[in-house]
């Protein structure tokens, strides 16, 4: 890409993101963008293959790209209270919050996108989160046959689940009661 052109791609991604945040997902268009970022829709289109891609990318961009390597102390547990406790407060941001439902809401409709999203962000971060877990396995944290999706959704799920539905607080007192409950049942042989 040349300068000019990541010049228009970084307005393209902010005007969505800031879009987002003032008017909602559902009034977001490709032509808001495109008008907010002083673009021609075609650029937009030329790049990405719809809002929802767009939007993935400037939250992506909001948030400094991919997540880099999970800590590893060799303390399981406080680097899961590390590692979840950021989790609680990437939920919580309120410049996050909005954009995340949308393409959450958008990802369940639209199987291009939720493509896109587990091939840039779910699959290499569950790698992550299971490559952390396979270390706590081989130094004797957890029991060896634990099948490590499952575990990573037994961590990770419930704090997107109390997000998502709003069903109850989310904070670290409920991150560190997961962590707790799940750690239990990991540690022994299955």
């Amino acid at each position: 890409m040349t300068r000019r052109n990541e010049a228009s791609r970084q307005a393209i991604l902010t005007a969505a993101f800031d879009l987002v945040g003032e008017i909602g997902y559902s009034k977001l268009s490709v032509e808001g963008i495109a008008s907010r970022a002083g673009v021609g829709k075609q650029t937009i289109y030329r790049w990405w293959p719809s809002k929802g891609a767009v939007l993935l990318d400037a939250l992506l961009m909001t948030m400094g790209g991919p997540v880099g390597d999970l800590p590893d102390t060799g303390d399981l547990e406080a680097d899961l209270r590390t590692i979840l406790f950021a989790t609680v407060e990437e939920f919580r941001d309120p410049r996050l919050d909005g954009v995340m439902r949308a393409l959450i809401s958008e990802i369940a409709h639209d199987d291009g996108l939720a493509a896109i999203y587990a091939e840039r962000i779910d699959g290499p971060v569950r790698e992550l989160k299971r490559r952390r877990l396979r270390a706590a396995q081989e130094a004797g944290q957890l029991d060896p046959g634990l099948d490590l999706d499952a575990a990573v959704d037994l961590l990770w799920g419930p704090l997107l689940s109390r997000w998502l539905l709003r069903t109850g607080p989310l904070d670290h007192d409920f991150a560190a009661r997961t962590i707790t409950m799940a750690l239990s049942g990991m540690s022994r042989k299955m």
